[in-house]
């Protein structure tokens, strides 16, 4: 028979535990959650299996492969939409020709399916519900049936108010193929909200089955440890890897290869998995303990669940936790009730973690400790506080106010009591609430605040370090994603902050080891009134403001709804620019762009420059830190071009000077050329923000681009910066009487082309050892991952910073080449990964 199984799910209430695996894959008494359901579907004979995937795939086909060593044959599917439930099953079509079972993934459940079955069979049913009864239905669908089992009526996740029964749906479904009829194809669509109540509607035979057996829906982290102490009660059947063996009198669960120790006292059921070592005098009850795990004498294990290969010290103590894999947890360090600690941290010696505590994957709490408050970095923060970008979160969800406070204060000790620091931001109301919070945080230190209001960040950079600055601070809303805020750090010069001293505010901010002022000598808060007229003094003094003049260029200018329009048509004022400006007003709504809303920003912008046949077009970002360039004749120009082109301008318009370009390891190739033709110098840099904002430093440095829309020219400030960037554009294009499109005729033909690979977090240091070990007899550059030279064309193998995966560039003579070399990779890195 034949099954599908909704293995997609990102499992974010289950985070932080779920941070580096999907839901169905996080273990369930030593076996993933997946191998329980394909269990059972074989168990009831349902051995044709599609399953269908979405978040971290990888992790699940390596796992599981074709089925054939778990008895089934699986074939797998990955829509590119979000379809919701039924619509993704529509998207399985072609694999389903009978009666069919769908069932989730992560749910734990020992159905009898047969019943079902037969019994959908004798109601020549179109589909069927497996139902169950719950003292709680507040989460789930409620159904009430007729005494036939025909549903008669049915509301998803009811208030009290609305709850008519305790009879819910558990989301396990027999249907028929004629099901599909109702379901619309590539469109969003779900079974409890949309076809379901359509088949009440129309009164078409949809069924419902109670089902006497057990299931739990493993939706939160209580209630993964329930659904741990169910089995271990034996209120579930499934299967259990390992034998029984007696311990002080009590008969215990074990794998392979297990030692216990002696004086080993244990209390209620406990399972060991392969190759764990539990030493003499401890205390185990009601445990699950992952493989190769070791627990050290007079350690106590209460209630808890651990993963594999986890470390407990001697004394530690552990009560009602789940410790993820690979963890350490130090001597006589104490874990109270209730706290999850994912993969990868270290629990220092002597540190208390206090009760109902989130810890995110790779944190370290030192020695002596006293953790009070959860480690926790949502959907981005994989390995520090800080990122590329700054902090970013989910706003008032991870980053609120009360963070922002804390934050402020982190950050004011790191600075010092009497310091000031500047803070601004944009216009969003979210934004401007944690910018309060932040002061706060600062005040609290005792430091003096200038606040600047809502202002482009270029502007911010050049304030910071004019009037004794020792650092800033910019708020915004993410623009890449609308429910994000980014805090951005500056030091006394206006550039980002280096990674120590980053890691010297994450360490006050985890430690909270930061001291308050007293009470005389909080800080105090003022409004620098001259921020704006210095950056407009600085810009007209740094660029050549006659040259332009003269030209009378006629322009067009999408200011992105950004602060920038209140400031940047005042400088091109000055320089006699005839400007036509685009969303010229400050509008929060409209602060983050999807990559559809960009392309038309762009096609609107390239259409009114060929109407008014303007010298040329160009689009800022809401922060005015990136530019994006449409030629005079309507051409939209490429990041990775309008880099070669504004490369190409400074090396003419300094063709008799010694000078120094930087730009990221994985630009193109012709950058080299030119530099040959100009005699300039090429300095490469590593691909990420920070990396190449901290290389602008190097003094012989004139111009640093990033490949993605940003431009830093050291002449006025060591930031990016849209407008300044305009403006030198201008004043290049004028002087070497060139327009963008003369320029781009310029640049010879290249091929970069990008994709990304994914690679879990613990599998990435392994990838690039055997990576190296791989290209040992070719040229390669180490600058940032690893960049392989072949003949003509070359290959940058970069692990992300962030997310779980790869990215992998190419270049060569041609494009079918280049997609040649990374198609060679890209199995390259998945056999690395093995």
């Amino acid at each position: 028979m034949q099954s599908v199984i909704m293995a997609g799910g990102f499992g974010t209430r289950l985070r932080p535990i779920t941070c580096s695996l999907p839901k169905p894959m996080v273990p369930m008494a030593n076996k993933p959650m997946l191998c329980h359901t394909i269990s059972l579907l074989k168990k009831y004979n349902f051995l044709d299996v599609t399953m269908l995937l979405y978040y971290q795939p990888e992790i699940i086909t390596n796992y599981f492969n074709d089925g054939k060593n778990f008895g089934v044959d699986i074939k797998y599917l990955r829509p590119d939409l979000d379809l919701g439930t039924a619509g993704s099953v529509k998207y399985a079509r072609k694999n389903i020709n009978d009666t069919f079972i769908v069932i989730s993934g992560d749910v734990l459940t020992d159905f009898d399916i047969s019943e079902v079955v037969e019994f959908h069979k004798k109601k020549d049913a179109i589909a069927t519900m497996i139902l169950t009864r719950v003292s709680n239905p507040l989460q789930f669908g409620v159904v009430i049936t007729d005494k036939n089992g025909k549903v008669e009526r049915f509301l998803e996740k009811p208030s009290w108010s609305e709850v008519f029964s305790d009879t819910i749906n558990t989301g396990i479904y027999i249907l028929e193929p004629e099901i599909f009829k109702f379901i619309p194809n590539g469109s969003l669509f779900d079974f409890s909200k949309d076809l379901y109540p359509l088949l009440l509607k129309e009164n078409k035979r949809l069924y419902g089955y109670i089902s006497e057996g057990y299931w739990r829906d493993i939706g939160n982290h209580d209630e993964y440890r329930l659904a741990h102490y169910d089995i271990l009660d034996g209120k579930v059947k499934i299967d259990v890897n390992g034998k029984k063996i007696n311990v002080g009198g009590k008969e215990i669960i074990v794998g392979n290869n297990v030692s216990v120790g002696k004086n080993v006292k244990v209390d209620g059921q406990v399972i060991l998995g392969d190759n764990v070592i539990v030493e003499n005098d401890v205390i185990i009850s009601r445990s699950v303990i992952g493989a190769n795990t070791k627990i050290s004498s007079g350690a106590e294990v209460l209630g808890s669940v651990l993963w594999n290969n986890v470390a407990i010290g001697m004394e530690a103590r552990l009560k009602e936790d789940v410790i993820g894999n690979s963890t350490t947890i130090g001597c006589r360090a104490v874990i109270q009730v209730g706290t999850i600690i994912a993969d990868e941290s270290r629990i220092g010696a002597g540190a208390i973690v206090r009760t109902n505590l989130r810890i995110w994957p790779h944190k370290t709490i030192e020695a002596g400790a006293i953790l009070s408050n959860s480690l926790v970095w949502g959907e981005r923060w994989n390995k520090a506080l800080f990122n590329a970008y700054g902090i970013t979160g989910l706003g008032n969800i991870e980053i609120t106010p009360e963070f922002a406070a804390k934050i402020g204060s982190a950050y004011g000790a790191y600075v010092g009591e009497g310091a000031y620091i500047v803070v601004s931001r944009d216009d969003n109301r979210a934004t401007r609430m944690i910018e309060r919070g932040i002061i706060s945080g600062l005040l609290s230190a005792g430091v003096k605040v200038g606040d600047l209001g809502s202002l482009p960040i270029p502007v911010v950079r050049y304030e910071t370090g004019n009037d004794g600055e020792a650092g800033g601070i910019y708020i915004r809303q993410s623009p890449c994603d609308v429910r994000a805020i980014d805090i951005k750090f500056f030091n006394s010069n206006g550039g980002d902050l280096l990674v120590k001293q980053e890691k010297a505010i994450e360490q006050l901010f985890f430690r909270e080891d930061f001291k308050r002022a007293s009470v005389d000598k909080v800080g105090e808060i003022i409004v620098p009134a001259r921020a704006i007229e210095y950056y407009k003094t600085g810009y007209l003094s740094a660029i050549k403001a006659d040259v332009i003049r003269k030209a009378k260029q006629k322009i067009i200018i999408d200011y992105a709804y950004s602060s920038a329009s209140i400031i940047f048509p005042t400088i091109l004022g000055e320089l006699d620019i005839d400007v036509i400006a685009l969303n010229a007003f400050v509008n929060s709504s409209k602060i983050t762009k999807s990559s559809e809303e960009f392309s038309n920003s762009l096609r609107q912008l390239s259409d009114i420059v060929t109407t008014l046949k303007t010298n040329a077009g160009f689009l800022i970002d809401a922060g005015a830190e990136k530019l994006f360039l449409v030629d005079e004749k309507g051409k939209i120009i490429t990041d990775a071009l309008a880099m070669l082109i504004v490369v190409y301008l400074v090396m003419k318009t300094n063709k008799d000077k010694e000078i120094t370009i930087a730009v990221p390891v994985n630009a193109s190739s012709v950058i080299d050329e030119l530099a040959k033709r100009f005699s300039v110098k090429i300095k490469r840099v590593a691909t990420s923000l920070r990396n190449i904002i901290a290389d602008e430093s190097d003094n012989d440095v004139v111009l640093v681009c990033d490949s993605m829309g940003g431009f830093i020219f050291s002449e006025f400030q060591n930031a990016f910066d849209a407008m300044y960037a305009i403006g030198k554009v201008i004043e290049m294009l004028v002087e070497e009487n060139l327009s963008l499109s003369k320029v781009s005729c310029e640049i010879p033909p290249f091929e970069v082309i990008h994709k990304t690979v994914p690679c879990s977090l613990d599998k990435k240091g392994q990838t690039m050892r055997k990576a190296l070990e791989e290209v040992k007899n070719k040229k390669t550059e180490l600058i940032d991952g690893i960049k392989i030279y072949l003949n003509n064309s070359w290959i940058l193998l970069v692990p992300d910073p962030d997310e779980a995966l790869f990215h992998i560039w190419s270049e060569a003579k041609d494009k079918s080449l280049a997609e040649g070399l990374l198609e060679i990779y890209i199995e390259k890195i998945k056999e690395w990964q093995e």
